[in-house]
């Protein structure tokens, strides 16, 4: 079976589940989920899916990007990040991405062509209602990276 990439125009809650491996808390899913565009990456079955929002007419942000457990590391991600790139090539002129201070996840978007923009000071700490721990570390500060498209 070959990879399709649809993008979801309503009932985007039905990939919560999804969504929480990239946003743990459901709160802030909400403050983008409806102003965003959901696309989801299936390859006999759902392997990922994200959201992308108008950030200003030049900018667009990757607010959300998860594949499912059993398809993690296999390029689903990579070939959704790609996607994107250029589903909004002449729409925007760069796509920005805010993550956790994990080295590894940082690693995968500068693999996608992704540069360090900029970061946020306590941003997890005030902003969910526990503490996040991603690959056993808490994160603190948001890293924005950014791409141009």
């Amino acid at each position: 079976m070959s990879i399709s990439i649809t993008q979801i125009l309503d009932n985007k809650k039905r990939f919560l589940d999804l969504l929480l491996l990239g946003d743990e808390q459901e709160s802030m899913i909400d403050r983008y989920l409806e102003r965003g565009e959901l696309f989801v990456l299936e390859e006999d079955g759902i392997k990922a899916v994200c959201v992308v929002t108008n950030e200003s007419h030049k900018v667009c942000e990757l607010k959300n990007i998860a594949v499912a457990p059993h398809a993690q590391r296999q390029g689903y991600g990579r070939k959704l990040v790609h996607y994107l790139i250029n589903h909004y090539s002449g729409q925007y002129t760069q796509m920005t991405v805010g993550t956790g201070d994990i080295p590894s996840t940082i690693a995968f978007y500068e693999s996608c062509g992704f540069e360090y923009s900029h970061h946020i000071k306590g941003f997890f700490t005030q902003n969910y209602d526990h503490p996040v721990i991603d690959k056993g570390i808490l994160l603190k500060d948001m890293i924005y990276l950014k791409r141009k498209i």
